[in-house]
This record gives C-alpha cells, structure tokens and sequence, in this order.
C-alpha cells in the first residue's frame, strides 16, 4: 500500500517548501539531531527564524494568524511538521514557550494572560517551565514548591531542576502547591513569575555535552501579586495534564521524521566506512529502517483516530518508542566508526562527532515530555488495562 496527499495537501507542501528556500537562514538547515548551544542562550539568528514563522503564518499553521498560524486543517499540520522534521529545521530553540506556555495560556488564562501567549509564541518573551523538582522529576503529583496565600500575594518557596532557559528567561510558568491537606494531584496551582522577581536564584547546570541551558531555580520568599495565577486555584493538576499533551502532542512526528533522517546517513556512514557489503551491518539498518516505517504507519493510524474526534492511544507509545529508537541509531553511529566512535574530534570521528553528540543528547530525549519508565506505566495502565502494581 502506498499512501498518497491530495491536490490541496500538494499545494500546501509547496507553499511551505518555497517559503523554507526564500526565507530559512543557513543554521536552521544544518540538519542537527539536537537543539541547543554551549552556552544554553538563545542565538539571534533562532530569534529572528521564530519571529519570521510567525509573522509569515509558519510558526504554529493550525493557529490563526494573529497567533502565528494560517488556520491550518490537522492533516495540513500533519505535512507542515514531517516536512520540517524530515529537513531538520527547527521551528524554535526555546520550545516551552510555543509548546507549552502560550498554549497553556490561551486555554486556562484570563484575558490579560491570554495576551502574553503572542509574545511567547513569536519568541519575543522567552518563558522557563517550572515543573520538574529533584523530588518530583517525572511525578509531577509528588512536587513541593509551596506558594502560600498572603493578603492579594503568593510566597513562594521552593527548588525546581532542569528548568530549560532559566538563566535567560523572563517569565516562569511555575507549577507550585498551594493546599498541603488535598490529595497530591489537588492541591496544585500554577503561576507566572516574573524571573526578576527579588529571592529568585538561578544556578546554571552543565551536563555532558558542555551545554548549560538547563538550570537549578530556587524560590526564597518571593512574592506573586494574585492576579498571576493561572486558572483556578488548586486546579492545576488540569493544567498540568493540558502543559503535557501540548508538549507530546506532536512529538512523534518529529521524532519519526529524525529517525528515518538518521537511518539514511547510517547508510552513507556505512558505505563510507567500507562496511555496507557487512550482512551483520546491512541486517541491522534493514531492522532500524522497517522499524522506523512501523512507527510512522502507527503514528498515521493514531492521527487518524485524533482527526475524527477519538482518542488516540497509539500516541502514548509514540513518544517512547522514537526516543529509544533515536538512542539506538545514534548508538549505531558510533559502532560504525570502530574505535573512533568514542572520539569526539572533528579529524577523527565522523560527521565531526555528529553521532558522538546526538547519542548524548538523546539520553535526555528519554527522560524530557515524560520519561521512558513513566510512558512505559502509562500505556500499561491507560492503554492495556493492566492493574496498578
């Protein structure tokens, strides 16, 4: 079976295409199997690519154009995000803002909240998210950051880790506990902090890589005027669930499109290294390439449930099943290279240690938008049915 787009999805897809050869900048073309920079700032030229998606209606294409978007149907966003996913451009370097935070706003704010989701989807406010704690990685239930009624303020007090772009952000869409009596998935709000607020500190973490645009946030009595609360309080455990599925909604599309990106190089590498006649070799690519193409037939069968208004199960496995596959290409990569693949020198490792690197980042690809061992608990319980141990 072959699948085929109709004359209007055709004429999208070329519309796009041209705009990405008039306008796309030369970084955004590299084609990287991560995003991100040494010093885990934002460049200008990923500011400037962000604003010029949106103002062209490129940014979010399901949204209206005062949003970014040019009212795009699903099947449309669809191409919209295998086209960019399969060229490797990136929409954004600071992904919470448009994934998360301005679609969070425009569904639980208020009016004068509901305006600050333009700015955060244009990327003219860059915003962190303050969800994980070093008590409450994956459990978002188990987080202890409290805000504290006082008079028409919050206190809040408390520590969040691996919070991305803190050290440059404005704002922080902070998820904080605000009843200590309630059940754990009750007693959360959610508020934005303005980053220069007095009793913020901001301790910047360097992993493997040598990036450092994740951080430690902690929280010292810093006061929040009420009127920063998102939604109701004590109901940010909806939010939070909302934050979630913005943020995993479309990442099997890009994560499918990255792993077939990937398998094609792994053919180059191979030849280029003398080892495609290798039957051990060729087994290996023929196995990671009939699984990429299983995944985007589930990813499609899913999408087709969510077009029609049913749930979509496939997607809770989505997210798992890219992220592992990715880390096992990029794995692959690195055998490819013999005794080098543990090498990260441009005269010495291949594709000046593409693989070396992606093979680093995608460890953290299993653990960010839901880690394995909770997306593995998910499907358990949600999708088959199984009992909770």
């Amino acid at each position: 079976m072959k699948l085929t787009w109709g004359p209007q999805e055709d004429a999208f897809r070329g519309e796009l295409v041209e705009f990405i050869n008039d306008y796309a900048p030369p970084e955004a073309l590299g084609g990287k199997d991560w995003i991100g920079t040494a010093t885990g700032d934002i460049p200008r030229w990923a500011r400037d690519w962000q604003a010029t998606l949106f103002d062209h209606g490129w940014m979010i294409p399901a949204y209206p154009p005062e949003l970014g978007g040019r009212n795009a149907t699903p099947l449309q966003s669809l191409i919209y995000q295998e086209e960019m996913g399969g060229r490797g451009i990136p929409r954004s370097v600071h992904f919470g803002g448009y994934a998360i935070v301005g679609p969070s706003l425009l569904e639980f704010g208020n009016d004068e909240q509901k305006a600050l989701a333009p700015a955060a989807i244009r990327g003219d406010t860059i915003w962190c998210v303050g969800m994980s704690e070093p008590d409450a990685g994956s459990d978002l239930a188990n987080l202890s950051t409290r805000a504290v009624p006082d008079g028409d303020s919050f206190v809040v007090t408390g520590q969040k880790v691996w919070t991305s772009y803190a050290a440059h952000a404005a704002k922080c869409f902070c998820y904080v506990r605000t009843d200590t009596e309630a059940a754990k998935h009750k007693g959360i709000s959610v508020l934005v902090i303005d980053m220069d607020t007095p009793g913020i500190e901001v301790r910047p973490l360097r992993h493997i890589t040598g990036s450092a645009e994740f951080a430690e946030v902690f929280f010292n009595d810093v006061v929040v005027p009420a009127g920063r609360l998102v939604g109701e309080l004590n109901n940010g455990w909806r939010i939070t669930m909302g934050s979630l599925a913005h943020e995993r909604g479309g990442l099997w599309v890009d994560g499918v499109a990255s792993a077939q990106r990937a398998i094609d190089d792994l053919v180059d590498l191979a030849q280029r290294r003398g080892r495609a006649a290798d039957p051990v070799v060729r087994r290996q690519l023929a196995e990671l390439h009939e699984e990429a193409r299983s995944l985007r037939a589930l990813g499609y069968k899913g999408f087709a449930s969510f077009a029609q208004g049913s749930s979509s199960p496939e997607h809770s496995f989505m997210k798992l099943a890219t992220s592992e596959l990715r880390q096992r290409l990029y794995e692959f990569g690195m055998d490819l290279q013999g005794p080098y693949g543990a090498v990260v020198d441009p005269d010495r490792s291949a594709d000046g240690g593409r693989w070396q690197h992606a093979w680093q980042i995608s460890l953290a690809a299993t653990i960010g938008g839901g880690t394995s061992e909770i997306q593995r608990n998910v499907v358990a319980t949600r999708v088959l049915g199984l009992p909770r141990g």
